[in-house]
């Protein structure tokens, strides 16, 4: 198996504390949250402006790695289906894909962005533009 590594970039700031708190998508009342972006990749924002729709990809740290089939959304009545075929946070890579608008870009490398459906400290490991 080949080991790929990945850098963490920044973290979220939202008053979302554990998965339980967290919508299935952002659309189905995220709240709005910051992105602290660590100091080493400030300059990497450069070109960013507040009304810019991004796609933020994190790594889910509270996710259960092993699970490979889940019930869609969580409901059993839902047929069984096969994690690459679902958006679940439980995977063997837990990257999730968030798209959002940002709603503010201040200096000190922090974004604060509309609905993120993402539990606070969660580590962000790329940000890119929606084209």
């Amino acid at each position: 198996m080949t080991t790929i590594e990945i850098q963490k970039i920044g973290l979220v700031r939202s008053s979302l504390k554990n998965r339980r708190d967290c919508p299935s998508q952002e659309k189905e009342g995220a709240p709005e949250a910051w992105i602290e972006i660590d100091p080493t990749y400030a300059d990497g924002l450069c070109g960013l402006h507040p009304g810019d729709e991004i796609i933020v990809f994190t790594w889910m740290r509270l996710a259960n790695r092993d699970t490979l089939q889940v019930h869609p959304r969580g409901n059993r009545k839902n047929p069984l289906k096969g994690v690459f075929a679902t958006r679940s946070p439980s995977r063997p890579n837990p990257i999730g894909i968030h798209q959002t608008r940002i709603i503010n870009l201040d200096r000190s490398s922090k974004i604060r962005v509309q609905a993120l459906e993402v539990v606070d400290k969660t580590p962000v490991i790329d940000i890119k533009p929606v084209i």
